[in-house]
């Protein structure tokens, strides 16, 4: 899932960015409203996280503008206000959520992913299960056949991604999207070098391989 982080203190954008990197999430992240706003009018974002105070253009107007242009996303709004007034200020203005600073990030993250059950309407699993190979959401720890697995943060995220699309093909473009912050480039390789190492952790040791090359499409995981 992508995240937009739009937030001009650069101390508190990298502790966000990192949070919910280190949660799974690919992160683009704006210094100003109208860096926000151009990358929100790009491309299509499960989540974002808008402080007040921006330079350029302010975070209310940004998130008023997104609304106006039909876009959905849903929005935290971060900010330094604690009146109700200014809560008020920014629901109206399109916000879903409001959280004042300063705040933790374990409550950001939970308001996170609870805005995003809330935006599709689904249950978030606290466990992805794939035959014996299940991922822990909440402590994120991984195991296959009750073996436990040390994954890096972008192995888990990978991980992660190809279980929630368990026996459905995943493309090298898609796995870009997801994992990493940027456009994919045909050119790289990076995509195959994490597989890779991910098969080597997952799969080395036991009978049946569990992710598979599909030649020409991408990647695919499945059980026995």
């Amino acid at each position: 899932m992508r995240v937009l982080v739009v937030e001009d203190d650069r101390k508190i954008g990298s502790f966000v960015v990192a949070a919910l990197q280190q949660a799974g999430f690919a992160v683009d992240y704006a210094e100003d409203g109208v860096s926000g706003l151009e990358l929100a009018l790009a491309a299509p974002y499960d989540l974002a996280v808008i402080d007040i105070m921006l330079p350029r253009l302010d975070g209310l107007s940004l998130i008023e503008t997104m609304r106006r242009r039909k876009i959905l996303t849903p929005v935290i709004i971060l900010s330094a206000k604690r009146t109700v007034d200014d809560r008020v200020k920014g629901l109206q203005a399109g916000g879903d959520d409001y959280l004042t600073k300063p705040f933790a990030l374990t409550e950001l993250l939970a308001r996170v992913h609870a805005l995003i059950r809330r935006a599709t309407g689904a249950t978030e699993p606290t466990r992805l299960i794939v035959s014996e190979l299940v991922l822990d959401l909440l402590v994120r720890e991984v195991t296959r056949d009750g073996q436990k697995l040390d994954l890096q943060p972008r192995e888990l995220s990978l991980l992660e991604y190809l279980m929630r699309n368990a026996r459905r093909p995943v493309s090298k473009t898609m796995i870009m999207e997801h994992i990493w912050d940027y456009s994919f480039d045909p050119q790289t390789n990076v995509v195959d070098v994490l597989v890779c190492r991910l098969r080597n952790k997952v799969d080395r040791g036991f009978p049946v391989k569990m992710i598979h090359t599909i030649r020409g499409v991408g990647y695919v995981l499945k059980g026995p």
